[in-house]
């Protein structure tokens, strides 16, 4: 069986999801290291793909998107020399497949383009993805497919480490916030609580500013790491997407292949 390979370099984490021409197969989250070697990445990605019996021989085809120059030509070089292939662009293939108002096209992260693109393909109307990574990004799309703009905060464990390093008595604490009450009866619990429900207040205020610059009938997709915890509590999310960057580099991928 022949796969795809999608790569999803963040700040953070990089995903790396297989595919089939009809469905994601596989996905894993790996720490990104700005210093890894294509040698260092081969071994990787090559242990994660034989644990399901695939080979680099299989892979027919890859894409890449990113928000982290250091380590572009690095996954490009494991492609390359690995694979034996050069892998799609997504942020490129991403300004061809969606329409753009928006003054500076090339200052949008290419993972937000991506996810827009996935929010529409699913959605088939105005929507707002809000992705909970190492930045809380809102990103607006029109009815029309047309990407607006949107917003950015801080993500909610750099802030939490914002915290510790920017204080001399506060600890850092595990990033746990399962069960959060609101009243924290110890400092550790403290901190979780004022981040946690702090970021709820963020999420609902954001989205209802954008909700009221938008059209009345708005979907909001929640996606990224911390998002099932905010889905829970929040009725302003309407869809849970935890793949929704891989889902749009599918689209872009197979889209790319037709052309």
């Amino acid at each position: 069986m022949d796969f795809f390979l999608g790569i999803d370099v963040g700040n953070t984490h990089t995903v790396i999801g297989l595919f089939t021409k009809k469905r994601l197969f596989k996905s894993w989250r790996i720490s990104t290291n700005k210093h890894s070697t294509h040698l260092e990445i081969a071994a990787v990605v090559d242990f994660l793909l034989r644990h399901e019996e695939i080979t680099f021989k299989n892979i027919r085809h890859g894409i890449i998107s990113s928000v982290v120059p250091q380590v572009d030509n690095q996954w490009a070089d494991f492609f390359k020399n690995f694979v034996g292939l050069k892998p799609i662009n997504a942020h490129q293939e991403a300004l061809k497949a969606i329409k753009i108002n928006y003054p500076r096209p090339h200052e949008i992260g290419t993972d937000r383009l991506v996810n827009s693109i996935a929010a529409y393909h699913l959605v088939k109307g105005a929507c707002i993805v809000i992705d909970y990574g190492t930045a809380t990004t809102f990103d607006c799309i029109s009815e029309n497919g047309e990407y607006l703009g949107g917003a950015i905060a801080p993500g909610l464990l750099m802030s939490l480490n914002a915290l510790f390093s920017g204080t001399s008595k506060l600890p850092l604490v595990r990033p746990d916030f399962t069960g959060i009450e609101p009243i924290g009866k110890s400092t550790e619990d403290a901190i979780r609580s004022g981040l946690f429900y702090g970021f709820l207040g963020l999420t609902e205020n954001i989205l209802n500013a954008l909700k009221s610059s938008m059209s009345k009938d708005v979907t909001v997709i929640g996606t990224g790491g911390l998002s099932q915890l905010f889905v829970k509590k929040t009725r302003l999310i309407e869809k849970l997407e935890p793949n929704l960057t891989l889902l749009g580099l599918k689209i872009l991928l197979i889209s790319s292949l037709k052309n």
